[in-house]
């Protein structure tokens, strides 16, 4: 049991210890034994090499490369760290030590902290993964996937639901499709006491060509190596998006070439396996695309998910954008649909979106609903400050 009455002073000692690594010219004077000894060894294995802030240290210990020295280190993180630390210290690992390549073994996939991060990592070796990972790889994916979908599935569906019927009620309705909820509440001020009756001022109502016209949503993303987030974000929301029968979704992959994933929506996992993370950019190209799909302009949301660094025809991607705006389609730019922060992009391709009346900007999953809710009523969208 821990030590209640540790000293204040020695109890930060112990911490900066703990941060500086151990180096005689750290100055704490301070000697770590138990459970905080372990725990130092786990930070030195990691951050005590190479070009990291312990670079040129005289440390005995490290990852090295084998995978059983990998997975007791990611035994030992889980044991001394919390869930959201572990994750970040899995990514450090994966980028500072090269350790990639160790998660094509399954005994590596079944002691790793499952994560966005890694989904995107798996995905991105996904051509190289041999077929005994394989399995192991989608159940990791798969388990990710799912609790995506429990944190947003529920909110996502009432938001747009909400967003549709708004969409779809008519002023001036036929009797027969009279909104008596709807109007009532909104006529409230026209009572008169008198005659102990409403007199309404405005009918709301639902007219049946509005109810029975679908909303068409395009979701065009970018699948270049600085996306991953993204694209698993892209993908679970795609499904719940294909789960709302008012609703008919399209998903289109791209790179340099452009890949129709809507036949997969049913499952995230297929989506995701079926793409490919890295290579280059064709937006113009893939913009062309979920142009040539879209009948209906007028009830039509096309989301492009990209950084921006376009490799195609800039001039032809703006028009298109031009284009697709004029024709009635609602046009919505995320530079990353990810909770990484401000991300990376080009940022004269977002002024040119945005001249054009389609400001690019950054959006989080839990924001996305919102987003999607204001584009398909044809509202402002909801843009945060990019600061």
């Amino acid at each position: 049991m821990a030590d209640t009455t540790t000293d204040p002073a020695q109890e930060r000692l112990r911490r900066w210890r703990l941060v500086l690594g151990g180096d005689p010219a750290d100055g704490t004077g301070c000697v770590l034994s138990g459970r905080d000894a372990a725990m130092d060894g786990t930070l030195t294995a990691l951050y005590g090499k190479g070009d990291g802030p312990r670079a040129g240290r005289d440390r005995s210990a490290g990852l090295g490369a084998s995978a059983p020295s990998v997975a007791r280190w990611l035994g030992d993180i889980r044991a001394y760290f919390p869930s959201s630390v572990v994750q970040v210290m899995q990514r450090d690992a994966i980028d500072r030590l090269g350790l990639a390549t160790l998660l094509l073994e399954p005994e590596m996939l079944e002691a790793v902290e499952a994560d966005v991060h890694l989904v995107g990592t798996l995905l991105s070796l996904n051509k190289a993964m041999p077929e005994t990972t394989k399995e192991t790889a989608r159940a990791v994916v798969r388990k990710v996937v799912q609790d995506l979908e429990k944190r947003i599935a529920t909110r996502t569906r009432a938001t747009l639901t909400g967003a549709l019927d708004r969409s779809a009620r008519v002023s001036r309705p036929h009797h027969h499709d009279i909104d008596w909820n709807r109007t009532i509440a909104a006529n409230l001020k026209h009572y008169l006491p008198e005659y102990r009756t409403i007199v309404p001022e405005r009918l709301i109502g639902y007219g049946h060509a509005a109810r029975s016209v679908k909303k068409e949503i395009v979701l065009c993303l970018d699948q270049s190596g600085s996306m991953a987030a993204s694209v698993v974000y892209a993908s679970v929301f795609g499904a719940v998006l294909a789960s709302m029968r008012s609703l008919d979704t399209r998903l289109v992959v791209f790179d340099t070439a452009v890949a129709d994933l809507t036949d997969r929506l049913d499952d995230p996992v297929d989506v995701l396996f079926g793409t490919r993370l890295g290579g280059g950019t064709d937006i113009n190209r893939a913009l062309a695309y979920c142009q040539s799909r879209i009948t209906r302009p007028a009830e039509t949301v096309v989301v492009l998910i990209s950084d921006l660094y376009e490799g195609g025809i800039r001039d032809e991607m703006l028009k298109r954008v031009a284009a697709m705006k004029a024709s009635g389609v609602q046009f919505v730019a995320l530079l990353a649909l990810s909770d990484e922060g401000a991300p990376a992009y080009d940022g004269e391709h977002a002024a040119a979106l945005a001249a054009l009346g389609t400001p690019a900007f950054a959006c989080t999953p839990d924001r996305f609903p919102e987003v999607m809710a204001a584009a398909i009523g044809k509202r402002p969208l909801p843009i945060p400050d990019q600061g």
